[in-house]
Parts: structure tokens; sequence; C-alpha cells
């Protein structure tokens, strides 16, 4: 995708997000009349993409999730714009004007998590697009965010301290470019190997092996060490390694009001235990249906990166 249409697709985008406050009017089996294979039709797109380029599922759900809701140039490079236009391209050829762009990108996130070995949830349907695209209206945590602002930015939303360690942990099929992370490798401190205290010594030697100091920080490298094309709980593991790569994740285990939450997706003794994919379903959902337009509200669009 050239980097024009990349910057277009990302603001459009906005119109049709969901991040804001509760919305109402969304129910599992929407389209069961209206067009009865438009889940189906999403599925399968999704698992074509996937076959010829797994890249396309963290893509997907990194878009329904909030990382294509910046303006900043990482996310410029997100994979799985194109499977929402093929989606849409299809869904369009069997019920025109009648499946929206947000409810594809629900849809095709939780499929992008079932085929990563993760787990499926029924996904309430209805969704309407926008016809305003504002950059400025979205605010989400950056990678070095203290957990204070990151549980600030989800409470904001209606989503509280496990919904924020939940829905962060969808960095198990994650990546980030080197420019949002090296700085914790070099000259992070004057003590020790220069780097943050916080990361595992041996991770270090390998985060810079993919990162060199006078790198361009274009380079991308996996959230969740060992199991990057798993969804799955080996991410909170690696936090408690101290082997996060955001500054933002690895706080997550550094600070006691997010580290429980960590513990009992990890089983630790002592604690009751959470289910990371089970939850993550219900977070997922929960998140879903903030600020959804429904109704008459807003357009079904024809094409998802402009509006009618």
């Amino acid at each position: 995708m050239g980097l024009l249409r990349a910057m277009i697709y990302v603001f459009l985008l906005l119109g049709f997000a969901s991040i804001l406050v509760d919305g109402q009017g969304t129910r599992v089996g929407f389209y069961s009349e209206s067009c009865k294979r438009a889940e189906s039709i999403v599925r399968a797109t999704v698992e074509d993409h996937f076959k010829s380029n797994p890249r396309v599922a963290p893509g997907l759900l990194r878009m329904h999730f909030h990382d294509c809701f910046r303006t900043n140039g990482a996310n410029l490079d997100l994979r799985g714009f194109e499977v929402i236009d093929d989606a849409k391209s299809r869904l369009e050829a069997a019920c025109p004007g009648v499946v929206s762009c947000a409810d594809i990108l629900a849809l095709s996130a939780r499929d992008s998590v079932d085929l990563t070995r993760g787990i499926s949830w029924k996904v309430p349907t209805g969704r309407r697009d926008g016809r305003v695209s504002l950059a400025s209206d979205v605010h989400l945590p950056g990678p070095s965010d203290t957990i204070d602002v990151q549980k600030q930015q989800f409470q904001a939303r209606g989503l509280d301290t496990q919904d924020l360690v939940t829905l962060v942990g969808a960095h198990t099929i994650g990546t980030a470019a080197c420019e949002f992370f090296k700085y914790r490798l070099y000259n992070f401190t004057n003590t020790g190997n220069g780097a943050d205290p916080k990361i595992n010594p041996s991770f270090v030697a390998q985060l810079r092996s993919l990162c060199p100091e006078k790198g361009d920080g274009t380079e991308r490298v996996d959230l969740d060490t060992g199991s990057a094309d798993r969804f799955d709980d080996d991410y909170f593991e690696n936090l408690r390694d101290g082997k996060g790569v955001l500054e933002s994740d690895q706080r997550l285990w550094n600070d006691p009001s997010t580290k429980t939450f960590v513990q009992r997706f990890l089983g630790m003794r002592g604690l009751r235990d959470l289910n990371f994919k089970f939850e993550f379903g219900k977070s997922m959902v929960k998140m879903s249906n903030i600020a959804v337009k429904t109704g008459t509200q807003g357009e079904i669009r024809r094409v998802c990166s402009k509006f009618n």
C-alpha cells in the first residue's frame, strides 16, 4: 500500500471506530435476515488472506483495537487494509449497502484471534459508519506511558484495570518498530549495561541485535518473544521474566495495581485464576460497544476508505 493511501485510510477509519462512550443498539445475529452470510463471508476473506500472509492477523486486531487510530507514522505499515477492502467488496456483491465497515472490522478482529489459535466469541453487530473522522477525538496510551496514564485513558472510556491488562495482551501477536523502545536499550542509565534495568540482561543483547543503536528504527520486533504467531498467555510470562519489549507493557508487571491481573492470568499460587482467552473475548465485546452508531445514525459505506 502506498504511503498516501495508508494515511488516508488511517484517517478515514476514525469515522467508524468505537472508542469513546458506552453505546447501545448492537446485537448478536444482526444480519441473520438482511445478509445471512455476512459473518461467513468475512471469515472466508480473513482466512484467504491469512493463509498467504499470517501477519494480517495482528494488523486487523490492532486496527480494531486502537493502533490505527493514532496519527503517527508507525501505523502506516499496518497489514490488513486490503482484507477490509476485500471483505467489503464481497459483501457488497452479496448484500449491497447492508454490512458496515465498522462491523467488518469487529468481525475480522475476532476471526484473526481465532485463526492464531486464540478464541472465538459472539460479536454483537449492527454498527453504522461515521461521517466524520477526527484524529483529535482519540487519545490513547503511548509505548512509554505510566500505568496511571494508561488507566486514565481506559477508564475515560468505561474500561477498568482488568480490561486494560487483558486488551494489552493483544500484543501476544503484535510487533513494534524499534523506534518506540530503542531508548530503553542505549544510554537509558549511566550504570550497568546502560539499558533499562527492568529489562532482563540476557534479553538486552537480543534486542540490541535486532535494533542496532545506529539503525533507522524501522525494524520490527515481536512483542511476544517465542510465540508471536500464537494468541496465548506466553506474553504475560515474558512480562514476568523482564522481557516486555515496550516500557508500557513491562510496567504491567512492575505496577502492583496491574501485576495482580498478570499473575492471575499466569495462575500463580494464592490467586484466583483468570483465563486470558476467555477474558479477552469479554473485554473485546465491551470495547467494541463503545460509542457505536446504530439505527439511522451515520451511514453504511459502499467503500470503506471513503465517505459515501
